[in-house]
């Protein structure tokens, strides 16, 4: 890190204007800095899960994540950089295949909720869609490398088994939909 903050307020941003990681300016409401908020707000929605009693193991898993995403926060701040590798993204997919090698196959469709953590977890996974939903729109203007992209995917697929084993590991099962239930 190239310096620290010692001043938490700069007035710069009064304007409508960020500072990007390369010094460059630009709009707070540019796709750039708001994907730099879906991603924001994804470690924060993260950090909530991680404030509940969870098992050692998902706990590691999640810190992990929280330090991929801000190296992709760090990739997106600033404009060409791209340290996220396909590596995150296999790390990604063996953690999901082993942990949903130990759950019921999916026959249907399953609502967020059942324990407090599980719920965490599928709002995290809401976030975490909204987060590639956003660096989709940047790469639509920009160059955003493939593995940030990817990575978002594949870490909503992650959440959304995450709240599976949470309910499980709760003593609760998943939350069933029930099409039609209150016609």
């Amino acid at each position: 890190m190239g310096h620290r903050l010692s001043k938490i307020y700069t007035r710069t941003g009064d304007s409508g204007e960020t500072g990007l990681g390369d010094g460059s300016r630009t709009r707070k409401d540019s796709p750039r800095v708001v994907a730099l908020g879906e991603i924001d707000e994804l470690n924060s929605a993260v950090g909530l899960l991680l404030a509940e009693q969870i098992p050692e193991k998902i706990r590691a898993v999640l810190e992990n994540i929280q330090h991929d995403l801000f190296d992709l926060g760090g990739d997106v701040s600033i404009p060409g950089r791209a340290t996220m590798t396909e590596a995150q993204v296999q790390r990604l997919e063996t953690l999901l295949d082993e942990f949903n090698s130990v759950l019921p196959p999916l026959k249907e469709f399953i609502l967020p909720g059942g324990t407090r953590a599980a719920g965490l977890a599928h709002l995290a996974r809401t976030v975490c869609r909204r987060a590639e939903r956003s660096i989709v729109a940047l790469s639509s203007a920009e160059k955003v490398a493939d593995p940030a992209r990817v990575y978002l995917n594949r870490l909503s697929d992650l959440l959304f088994v995450l709240g599976r084993a949470l309910n499980r590991e709760g003593g609760r099962g998943d939350v069933l939909w029930q099409q039609g239930k209150n016609r």
